[in-house]
């Protein structure tokens, strides 16, 4: 870290913490003698519960985890209802949901610099197992979250079961999909981004039009540029309670894409042609804000306005999973970010969507991996879907995905090719539809090389609709390699054993309805060492 290091910033958040059980070790819970901060105040009163933003769980390892929650109880107010001064939360792990084997407990500083964020790492649990947790403070306590430790990378394990999902765009819809993937019987969720939308409220947006009967929750405000902007924005997600009871469920791998900053951002550029030197101090404040709403390590703490965020996390020896950051590193859209052909630039080997640092690392874990089976879970499309508009046209492509960066995509298949041909399935988001299909080098009949699932949205997109035999049909006849698509919100359930990958397509009928039940649309399969997607 420029300025100071990790043991300083421990120190500058330093709270106490006690550990319980024979030999257990200290947590990361920042557990310095250090001497109380000057700003602080001792006996906090809140008048309502300030834990109105739930918890939240995430980066599991095999010995811990990351518990979160965020002091606000009253989130949309300016600080979230908090006087801007230090304070200590308690909060403690158990082996059972009714507190009575505690085995981790202590105190940590929620500090008004991070918007009385709380974010604890855990460290000495057991491995492959459940536990329970939760935060109080001046006699309030806040509703308890269960986790889950993965398995010692050296297990021989049968199954993980998974959901990836985001596209959560808070007008458009209930998250009813997130009350669902709540009751999923699951390992972990990946989300794949989008957990916040940064556009105005629609009747600021459309004034003096008539509201639609589909829109009947609002943004707060304008849209968002500030730091505080950004923070209040996410106070109004996360009091969703759909969205808080899956925090609540399970733990996340969290990732963000281009809407926790700016439609279609690309490393220091936006959409609106911003001076770089300008957007980079919005996407400071914005990259702050998320660090401080989500369930995530140290290591992503932002400096210099970067964040960490690409990493790996293993399963026992059945998966390995590659999160990737799609948008920090990448070069800027080609053809201004249009639908377009696939011009020489597309192709261009010096053009790359996750920078040529991440490709590395992620190259080398691929080739280095020892487990059945690989995960990428990223951001965008890694499928290379072309349409024409007519007959005659040039075939036309997306740019802010990966059929806009070719040469990153080439190099990855030719790699997965080469080292993990059969055994890596990609996993994305971002368009907000159900896709299945299989992964070639650039377009037409090829060789399949791997397979991908992009999940559909939460609520991005409205209800939308099935889709008729004719569209897909005519999607299929110019992208033989698409096994399926649809318009309705939802998410994917995968479900991976060592000898089969299954992803279930499922759907919400309606989201302008609550409460409604998830159906599958479809599933697939993939048979370890046989590339190429099968229908169930």
């Amino acid at each position: 870290m420029t300025g100071f290091d990790r043991r300083q910033l421990l120190l500058l958040l330093g709270s106490s913490t006690a550990c319980l059980g024979a030999g257990a070790l200290l947590s990361s819970a920042f557990a310095w003698d250090v001497p109380p901060p000057y700003n602080i105040e001792e006996n906090p009163k809140f008048a309502t519960t300030p834990f109105a933003l739930g918890v939240a769980s995430g980066d599991p390892a095999p010995d811990g985890f990351v518990i979160w929650t965020r002091l606000a109880p009253q989130p949309l107010d300016p600080h979230g209802g908090v006087i801007r001064k230090q304070m200590r939360v308690n909060w403690e792990v158990a082996e059972d949901e009714r507190f009575q084997r505690v085995v981790r407990k202590g105190q940590k500083m929620a500090v008004p610099e991070l918007a009385h964020a709380v974010h604890v790492e855990l460290e000495g649990l057991q491995p492959d197992r459940h536990y329970w947790y939760r935060f109080q403070i001046a006699g309030h306590q806040s509703m308890v979250g269960r986790s889950r430790t993965l398995p010692l990378a050296a297990t021989a394990l049968d199954r993980v079961r998974f959901v990836a999902a985001g596209c959560q765009y808070y007008e458009e819809g209930h998250f009813t999909a997130w009350r669902r993937i709540a009751e999923e019987q699951i390992d972990f969720v990946f989300h794949y981004g989008d957990y916040i939308y940064e556009g105005p409220d629609w009747r600021i947006q459309n004034p003096g039009k008539p509201v639609p009967s589909t829109r009947f929750r609002f943004h707060n405000g304008p849209e968002i540029y500030s730091i505080d902007d950004y923070r209040a924005r996410y106070a109004l997600y996360k009091s969703d309670p759909d969205l808080q009871a899956a925090h609540a469920a399970h733990p996340f791998f969290m990732s963000f894409d281009d809407h926790e900053i700016d439609n279609n951002w690309a490393s220091y550029t936006d959409e609106n042609e911003m001076p770089p030197e300008i957007f980079a101090l919005r996407r400071a404040g914005a990259l702050q804000a998320y660090y401080e709403n989500m369930p995530l390590r140290l290591s992503a703490f932002p400096k210099n306005g970067t964040m960490q965020m690409y990493r790996s996390a293993r399963h026992g020896d059945l998966l390995n999973t590659f999160v990737l950051d799609t948008r920090q590193y990448r070069s800027n859209q080609a053809n201004f970010d249009l639908r377009s052909p696939q011009t020489p630039e597309v192709f261009a080997p010096n053009r790359t969507i996750t920078g040529f640092e991440q490709e590395a690392w992620l190259f080398d874990g691929l080739k280095q991996s020892p487990t059945r089976w690989n995960l990428i879970a990223q951001q965008v499309m890694l499928l290379n879907l072309l349409r024409r508009d007519t007959p005659e046209a040039a075939p036309m492509a997306g740019m802010d995905v990966w059929s806009g960066y070719m040469g990153s995509r080439r190099r990855l298949l030719s790699h997965i090719e080469k080292h993990r041909p059969g055994n890596v399935i990609t996993i994305s988001g971002d368009i907000h539809r159900h896709f299945a299909g299989d992964l070639i080098q650039d377009n037409g009949d090829g060789k399949i090389i791997s397979s991908e699932f992009v999940a559909t949205s939460i609520t991005s997109g409205g209800d939308g609709e099935l889709p008729d035999a004719p569209t897909l049909d005519a999607l299929r006849s110019q992208n033989p390699h698409l096994k399926t698509m649809c318009n309705k919100r939802g998410y994917l359930l995968c479900d991976v054993t060592r000898d089969l990958w299954r992803g279930d397509l499922k759907i919400i009928d309606k989201v302008t309805q609550p409460n409604l039940p998830a159906t599958i649309f479809a599933s697939y399969v993939a048979e370890h060492g046989e590339p190429g997607l099968k229908p169930v």
